[in-house]
């Protein structure tokens, strides 16, 4: 593929939240990896600048050891990163089953940006990646005594208002 079709193909893809241009790598690129792979999974494409350009990489064959080995080691997931017209590194995520973390943080991609979950949306975020739901977990400091009956009782009139045959 000549460069001139290259920047056709390539053009024709905005960033989104499945692709990201970059025009040489960095590791900390590798945030960009664990929030495809927190989301829908996607694309970094290395070699190319933000409007689609394409620039090339000079160290590609380096970089297509370093990234697979810097990918497993940093965020325990194995990427497909293939070259393209020789100067062009495509580096594909697939979403993660589990929560995927980059130095103790996590990301998912909103849009075209890296958004850090936080606080309710760190804990929904992991909670509905491991498959549970908030009734799943249980308080072992909780006791009977914290039990409010006057709630209960609330409960179970509204509960038998909505479905008499309980």
């Amino acid at each position: 593929m000549k460069k001139g079709n290259l920047h056709i193909l390539l053009t024709q893809q905005f960033e989104s939240q499945t692709t990201e241009f970059k025009p040489s790598w960095r590791d900390e690129y590798l945030k960009i990896l664990c929030a495809f792979a927190n989301a829908e999974g996607g694309k970094l494409i290395i070699g190319i600048d933000d409007k689609g350009n394409p620039l090339g990489i000079k160290n590609a064959k380096k970089l297509l050891e370093d990234i697979p080995n810097k990918v497993r080691n940093k965020l325990g997931i194995i990427p497909s990163v293939e070259l393209k017209n020789k100067e062009i590194i495509e580096i594909l995520i697939k979403p993660s089953t589990i929560p995927i973390s980059y130095d103790g943080k996590f990301y998912i991609r909103s849009g075209s940006t890296v958004q850090e979950l936080k606080g309710n949306e760190l804990a929904n975020f992991l909670i509905k990646k491991l498959g549970k739901t908030w009734d799943e977990f249980v308080e072992d400091k909780a006791t009977f005594e914290d039990i409010d009956k006057e709630t209960i009782e609330k409960f179970k009139k509204y509960a038998v208002e909505r479905i008499p045959s309980i």
